[in-house]
């Protein structure tokens, strides 16, 4: 039976403590035929608009990028950046409140062939350490962009419970931008995980 993440856990008004209770759990993108691809969670970063400097809804700012960040917790939000690569983000509390987690690793955990075909020539450790990397490694592209996490196109499933001890947390990346905002400790990883993006600060 698929344990799926219910509506309430991404509802919940505070996003920091989603994306940390984010941590292990699994990440399921089904590929056509059907094959489970899917990732345990790694690393993830909080994003709170309008207020948050860092969010794309900093301000209220509001566009047809942007929307899908104001819609209901337990909606993928899928941007495109760089002019190459995609990235997944768990949209959480309720509608118009503009707060997303964005998922910068993940564990490969099922489909890892097909990971390998996406990202021919790379190692397994190099297939989803990275935000761009694991949309490719599991096929999340902008089709999936307001996509219910409830849904069968793209789901989170409960998994491993993490106690504190495992997680460290430290400030996001790239966003010098951010002023004040730049040294909040809203991004979480697994202590010693291999497949963290980047573990030192």
């Amino acid at each position: 039976m698929i344990d799926k993440l219910p509506r309430e856990f991404y509802t919940r008004l505070n996003v920091v403590s989603v994306a940390r209770e984010l941590l292990g759990k699994l990440l399921v993108v089904p590929a056509r035929n059907r094959t489970r691809v899917s990732g345990k969670i790694v690393e993830v970063e909080a994003y709170r608009g309008p207020q948050d400097r860092a969010a794309h809804s900093y301000g209220g700012r509001r566009t047809k990028r942007t929307e899908t960040m104001y819609g209901l917790g337990g909606t993928a939000y899928v941007f495109f950046v760089y002019g190459m690569y995609n990235q997944f983000n768990v949209v959480t509390n309720d509608r118009d409140s503009p707060h997303a987690v964005l998922i910068r690793a993940v564990e490969p955990v099922e489909g890892i062939d097909l990971m390998r075909q996406r990202r021919p020539g790379k190692s397994d450790h190099n297939l989803t350490n990275g935000p761009g990397k694991l949309c490719i490694a599991l096929g999340i592209d902008r089709k999936l962009d307001a996509a219910d996490l409830l849904g069968n196109k793209v789901w989170l499933e409960d998994a491993e419970q993490l106690p504190r001890s495992r997680i460290l947390s430290g400030p996001r990346i790239g966003i010098d931008y951010a002023e004040e905002w730049i040294d909040k400790p809203w991004r979480f990883w697994i202590k010693n995980n291999p497949y963290v993006s980047r573990r030192k600060q």
